[in-house]
């Protein structure tokens, strides 16, 4: 039996996730609260968060906070962000999770698709980062990890604005790294591998995949959720407090 890290630095710590009701969110939402954070997570799926809430609570853990909001509605998520500040406190860690990888062709791209992509991949972690930071700053730092991917390192086909929006996060990094470090705020990328949620083995993969994977990856395991988390707990806790504007990968060895 595998026996993982644990991070004292975290219990009690106010801990925000986007997209935290499935997926590599979900994972992220269970793992802090394991390491006892008070959590908060937004996500639009209602029926999803609530299940997750109540499989924590009856697990013994720390209950999160389920904050229901569009985050392509800047202005809603941000008085969400603030409703859970005042509730529970300014918050320490902010996880970026939240985006959707959903295919599409170049020809059929139009303009509000591009916006929306972009909305739903890359701009709502500056706004959610811009309503945190004031409150980190008053804390005396905190820490920002913002998901990426490995999709445009390898040069992955079939979704060119989701490849370029998780691009734009590494850039999006350093240069909030940069403006908010002499506030003792760290600010990094999380990069995944292609991470086995239910919704990437339901839609994506078959055996000519699972082939792919065992010939590209130097680690054969596939690489969960829970693999992600494990990351994102050490860039949130004390340990790694003088890592910044840097981009950590969890692939199996893909890129």
């Amino acid at each position: 039996m595998t026996i993982f890290a644990t991070y004292p630095s975290l219990a009690s710590k106010v801990v925000l996730i986007t997209g935290g009701a499935s997926g590599i969110g979900e994972a992220h939402v269970e793992h802090f609260c394991a390491a006892g954070a008070r959590v908060g997570f937004i996500d639009r799926n209602i029926q999803a968060a609530e299940s997750l809430v109540a499989r924590i609570v009856a697990a013994g853990g720390n209950a999160p906070h389920f904050l229901h909001a569009d985050l392509r509605d800047i202005e809603a998520t941000q008085g969400a962000i603030a409703g859970f500040a005042a509730a529970h406190g300014d918050v320490d860690v902010l996880i970026n999770n939240a985006a959707h990888d959903e295919r599409h062709d170049i020809e059929t791209v139009s303009v509000a698709y591009w916006d929306e992509r972009i909305a739903l991949n890359l701009r709502h972690l500056f706004f959610c980062a811009q309503a945190v930071t004031p409150g980190m700053i008053r804390k005396g730092g905190g820490s920002i990890v913002n998901v990426g991917s490995f999709s445009w390192r390898v040069g992955l086909g079939g979704m060119p604005i989701y490849v370029a929006a998780k691009a734009g996060i590494e850039g999006l990094t350093r240069g909030l790294a940069r403006d908010l470090g002499a506030h003792d705020i760290s600010v990094n990328t999380l990069v995944p591998g292609w991470v086995m949620t239910q919704r990437q083995i339901d839609l994506w993969v078959t055996p000519e995949v699972e082939e792919e994977l065992a010939q590209r990856q130097c680690l054969k395991s596939r690489v969960t959720p829970a693999d992600i988390a494990r990351m994102a707990l050490w860039l949130a806790a004390a340990d790694s407090r003088m890592c910044t504007a840097q981009s950590f990968v969890v692939d199996g060895g893909w890129s």
